[in-house]
């Protein structure tokens, strides 16, 4: 049976979609779960001057990632469930795989838009780039827009 999830967020209703389900079967399993939030690195062309300022936002940040993830983490914490948090840097699917490796998790489990057909040619897919690349298991739970509201 699994024992650790890694749960990737953008920050959206959408990424989150996921967690409901978790939170039904992460207790009784004695699953842990790693809530991972990758951002987009600091560009290396930024000049000296910039860099520092760039440095300065990436701090400020960094704190409300944590405070997001925090306040993810939160009500799972209340059910008893065991939660660490992450944050990366770098591409979207190549950071929750090398998450999902670094942390030992033997689930990656994840929304995704479902996109299809246009849509995913011009936005491409981290969901299927993770399901092409990942070494363990891959759980998605599609899910739209339009489904949430509901």
């Amino acid at each position: 049976m699994y024992k650790r999830a890694l749960v990737p967020l953008d920050g959206s209703p959408l990424a989150e979609a996921v967690l409901p389900f978790l939170m039904e079967i992460a207790s009784p399993l004695q699953m842990s779960l790693v809530l991972l939030r990758v951002r987009e690195p600091i560009p290396q062309l930024v000049g000296d001057g910039m860099r520092q300022a760039l440095l300065d936002v990436r701090e400020a940040h960094t704190r409300d990632l944590e405070a997001y993830l925090a306040s993810i983490a939160a009500p799972l914490r209340a059910r008893s469930v065991d939660v660490s948090c992450a944050i990366r840097s770098g591409r979207p699917d190549e950071e929750i795989v090398a998450a999902a490796r670094d942390a030992g998790a033997d689930l990656i489990a994840m929304s995704t838009h479902g996109r299809s057909g246009l849509g995913r040619l011009l936005f491409g897919s981290v969901a299927e780039q993770v399901l092409r690349h990942a070494e363990v298991p891959v759980l998605m739970i599609r899910h739209t827009a339009a489904g949430l509201g509901a």
